[in-house]
């Protein structure tokens, strides 16, 4: 099981709590934020885990932990007639739901509040779920795990892109350098929670990857489970079926 990392190690609170109020403060400076920490190449990344959808076809998907909902709309691209995007963090979806509301998406995207780990739906739900960068996130990662895979309907696809480690040098020399150092620093500069950028980062550095990750999926039960390095192997996407 992965080390447990919170934002704020000293609060009484739990995990789930402490994710909650960091990503609601966080909020309004989340997406400029991430666009400046990852260069960009999260879009790429996101695009890419659309693309694997839409081969797929699914006709209803749950975009876990979707924050702002930059995944969420992306996956209109698959053709979906449903999706709903699910986080803990009101502030994070309001910020998504006016993303939504522009883009004139609301008959097809839903923004709703619920932990990933008490899913507010029945069994076999939905034919494809996705959660970006959201999974290391999770209170309990094999319990979230499963709920996933209960909802989600037989054959259907599940999703991960996540943060990753390097395993070649010199990327992963550079990788540990700019997580430990430079974007904790970027977090401070510009974030209202100074904490929550070295929190991001260290939950990344400690977080399961590649075939570890795959063995957690294979264990919750998923089949054809495979991880997808990107960019030097500073994220990985998964694919796994129920």
């Amino acid at each position: 099981m992965p080390k447990k990392v919170t934002p704020y190690g000293d609060s009484k609170l739990g995990k789930k709590a402490q994710v909650t109020k960091m990503f609601d403060t966080i909020s309004t400076d989340y997406d400029g934020l991430n666009r400046v920490i990852s260069f960009g190449i999260d879009i790429k990344w996101r695009k890419r885990v659309v693309n694997i959808l839409k081969q797929r076809k699914p006709k209803s998907i749950l975009d876990i932990a979707t924050g702002t909902g930059d995944l969420a709309i992306n996956l209109i691209e698959t053709g979906a007639d449903r999706i709903v995007g699910l986080d803990i963090s009101p502030g994070m979806l309001e910020v998504g739901k006016r993303k939504v509301r522009q883009k004139k998406m609301d008959d097809t995207i839903e923004m709703v509040v619920g932990d990933s780990e008490n899913l507010p739906y029945k069994d076999n739900s939905f034919d494809a779920v996705t959660v970006a960068f959201g999974v290391r996130n999770f209170e309990t990662l094999e319990k979230g795990l499963a709920e996933i895979y209960r909802v989600l309907d037989e054959k259907g696809t599940f999703v991960v892109l996540e943060t990753s480690v390097p395993t070649k040098e010199p990327y992963k020399q550079g990788y540990r350098f700019y997580t430990k150092y430079i974007l904790p620093a970027i977090g401070r500069l510009f974030s209202k929670d100074r904490s929550a950028y070295a929190y991001l980062s260290e939950s990344a550095s400690v977080f399961p990857h590649g075939e570890a990750f795959n063995n957690i999926l294979r264990k919750i039960g998923f089949i054809e489970v495979e991880n997808k390095p990107q960019t030097f192997g500073v994220a990985s996407i998964y694919v796994a079926t129920k």
